[in-house]
């Protein structure tokens, strides 16, 4: 059995087999300040308490602070919910992105069963976690009953090998795998990701794959955890190594494909309008007009990230028709960042600081595009209208690229500024 089969059958009780439907207990439940009051108005009909508030997790991130009324009203409900059901996991204080901030808080462990109103929640498979995303009438049952249903998934096997180049990241590997799978080629497709280059990753570079597992359509994306990924949730969960239920898969398991990637010549990789997975080369798309620059979000807004950008733009000036915008994913990485004097540098360069939180990613908050405008972002998604107005557009890369573009005011690679 694989990972993924092998976490399930552990919830269910029993050896399941892909295709079949189950019923497990889930380990934990998240929603954030735009699913939710959705979520919370469904609980109401069915149920006056939550089955666990120490295993459900809300945390504000898409609309921090909030920038309408409605976003406010969404806030109050949130917060009154959490307060009323007792949720210690209540993060309403501007902590960062719920993807970020749910790892650092110790939350998330190897073997659970995670589910999450947001569908980037296939983020925590870089723990070695089975997470996935839902609606909120799906979580709202969650909150009810601790339980949800799922079709155990077909599996694919995804083999990363080879040494990273320079300039190239975890970011230009996941697009690169989009490229060749495509949007919707791994629709309810468990993804396992391994081979000697995950297990050399980091843990921001490992999440960074496991994240965008939904722009293939995937349920869920997952890794075994490698050495740095259990030391960094024994020093977050203040448990040993030996205490985690670290889920691998038998050298015999059977996948439905098995996928190989040598991506030791790539090129930093550009997902171009308006589809994920229309990836080409950077050196297909230079010199390509753009009006801003994002860095950040549940993809890559990471300490690692911020440094890689840092390298690239310290010394030099954003270009003046073109505007930066820097949120980190967490306050913890937020206050490093500080600390190192890696904001300073943006600063100094003309980027914009913004508080950790989703807003730009979704188009909802602190840097919305108007028509017309290219925007060239960190983020997962470029779909038409996905920062802001539908005649906008949206280009996607890892960090370095994002602000050696930002100098120029076109796509540029970081070996043509360094």
């Amino acid at each position: 059995m694989n990972i993924t089969e092998k976490i399930l059958s552990k919830k269910a009780g029993y050896d399941v087999s892909p295709g079949e439907i189950i019923e497990i207990d889930v380990d934990l439940a998240m929603s954030h300040d735009g699913t939710s009051p959705p979520a919370i108005k469904t609980f109401e009909k069915i149920a006056k308490k939550v089955w666990n508030p120490e295993k459900i997790v809300i945390v504000f991130d898409h609309t921090v602070p909030p920038n309408t009324i409605g976003s406010a009203e969404f806030h109050k409900v949130a917060r009154k919910f959490g307060k009323e059901q007792g949720i210690k996991n209540l993060y309403t204080h501007g902590e960062g992105i719920c993807h970020q901030v749910l790892p650092e808080k110790g939350l998330v462990e190897p073997g659970q069963v995670i589910v999450g109103a947001d569908s980037h929640t296939c983020t925590y498979g870089a723990f070695g976690a089975f997470s996935t995303g839902m609606g909120a009438t799906d979580i709202a049952m969650v909150y009810a009953t601790g339980k949800t249903w799922f079709m155990v998934p077909e599996s694919y096997r995804i083999e990363i090998n080879g040494n990273l180049p320079i300039n190239v990241t975890s970011k230009d590997i996941i697009l690169n795998v989009i490229g060749h799978i495509g949007s919707d080629g791994a629709t309810y497709k468990a993804c396992e990701f391994c081979g000697e280059t995950i297990d050399n990753l980091d843990v921001s570079s490992r999440m960074t794959i496991t994240n965008m597992a939904i722009e293939m359509g995937a349920k869920n994306g997952i890794m075994e955890p490698n050495k740095l990924t259990l030391d960094y949730i024994a020093e977050r969960t203040n448990k040993s190594i030996d205490q985690l239920n670290v889920v691998r898969s038998d050298k015999d398991s059977v996948y439905e494909k098995e996928f190989s990637f040598d991506i030791s010549e790539i090129e930093p990789q550009i997902a171009c309008p308006n589809d994920v997975d229309n990836v080409k080369n950077i050196s297909e798309v230079i010199g390509t007009h753009i009006d801003q620059g994002f860095i950040g979000s549940c993809t890559n807004g990471r300490l690692k990230d911020l440094k890689e950008a840092a390298r690239v733009i310290k010394g030099k000036k954003v270009h003046p028709d073109v505007k930066l915008i820097v949120s980190p994913a967490s306050k913890e990485i937020y206050e490093i960042a500080m600390e190192k004097g890696i904001l300073k540098t943006f600063m100094d360069s003309g980027a914009i600081i913004c508080n950790p939180g989703c807003g730009p990613c979704l188009g909802g908050h602190m840097g919305v595009l108007s028509e017309g405008e290219v925007s060239i972002s960190t983020t997962n998604r470029n779909f038409k209208g996905r920062m802001g107005d539908p005649k906008s557009e949206v280009y996607l890369s890892n960090a370095g690229v994002v602000a050696s573009s930002v100098i120029k005011g076109y796509i540029e690679s970081p070996e043509n500024i360094l």
